[in-house]
């Protein structure tokens, strides 16, 4: 079952009807979309994603995995399916990563969608019908939301890149390797990603 939501063009955050219908819309693709799938609205689109594949949930895992067994900080805690708030990434700025990192006790609430502030790092793992906004809107949305690190697995490109620095709307500083080699978390990680296990 597909569900899709009409092309629209980015529209001004001052028109308030504008960001009305959008968020109603939202909502209600939200609503109806069956279990499994995700609806994300970016730079003031709405995307309705379907349930990743075996390969993509395998690299989730395996991240996940890495970093809570090769953390520096005990209190930090990778989470999967968490939705954040992500200003200027939206008109309403709703996004769920693949991955987030952050110190244990920041979503202690009953929101669906949280503030990001206390996040360190965002991963997302490339599908084909994600890969654009993931290189693309929400690239700008993580560094606009001030997010330290953010850790993308391009399974079409065979790369994975980490960005750091956000400065505005971009990350000043990228590596990038090769899958199958090693990546580098600087502190507060402080270890390397073994990209081979993918």
């Amino acid at each position: 079952m597909a569900l899709a939501a009409p092309e629209r063009s980015s529209c001004a955050t001052g028109d308030a009807d504008t960001v009305a219908s959008v968020a109603d819309a939202f909502e209600a693709l939200s609503a109806a979309a069956p279990e499994g799938w995700r609806v994300e609205l970016i730079e003031g689109e709405i995307h309705v994603v379907p349930p990743a594949n075996g390969e993509h949930e395998e690299i989730v895992a395996e991240v996940a995995d890495q970093v809570s067994g090769r953390r520096k900080d005990a209190k930090l805690r990778t989470r999967t399916g968490l939705g954040l708030n992500v200003p200027g990434a939206s008109l309403t700025g709703k996004v769920v990563p693949d991955l987030v990192i952050a110190p244990k006790g920041s979503f202690g609430d009953a929101l669906e969608y949280h503030d990001p502030s206390p996040v360190m790092l965002v991963g997302e793992v490339t599908s084909q019908s994600t890969a654009q906004n993931d290189r693309g809107p929400k690239l700008r949305g993580y560094a606009r939301a001030g997010i330290p690190f953010y850790l993308l697995v391009d399974r079409e490109a065979q790369q994975v890149t980490l960005y750091s620095e956000p400065v505005g709307p971009v990350y000043t500083r990228e590596t990038a390797v090769a899958l199958s080699k090693t990546i580098a978390l600087p502190a507060p990680f402080d270890f390397e990603i073994d990209t081979g296990e993918f």
